[in-house]
């Protein structure tokens, strides 16, 4: 899941939530997405974000780097934005496309 949870002027704050539909336990990951529209992510917390680009890829913190079955995690960012502030539309986990709501 992805939303914004407050936007102002040239930032906003995000929210990812990572759910484990799998039976099993899912210890590191890597998360990938890209911004549409040029936002920049400038502090995270769940994860660490390096961005190139629009594209930003997310490794754990040590307390979200395991997601039990069943269970999920919260990545938490502060971001700044342009004029525009679209959601990115796709996201991958380990390379595996994410559904999204």
């Amino acid at each position: 899941d992805y939303r914004v949870a407050g936007d102002w002027g040239s930032g906003f704050q995000g929210e990812i939530v990572i759910r484990n539909t799998a039976a099993t336990a899912l210890t590191g990951w890597t998360l990938d997405f890209a911004f549409p529209a040029g936002q920049r992510v400038t502090n995270m917390w769940g994860g660490t974000p390096a961005q190139n680009g629009n594209t930003v890829s997310v490794t754990p913190a040590d307390w979200t780097r395991t997601i039990p079955a069943g269970g999920s995690v919260t990545l938490g960012f502060i971001g700044t934005r342009g004029t525009t502030n679209p959601a990115p539309t796709t996201f991958t986990l380990n390379g595996t496309t994410c559904t999204t709501t």
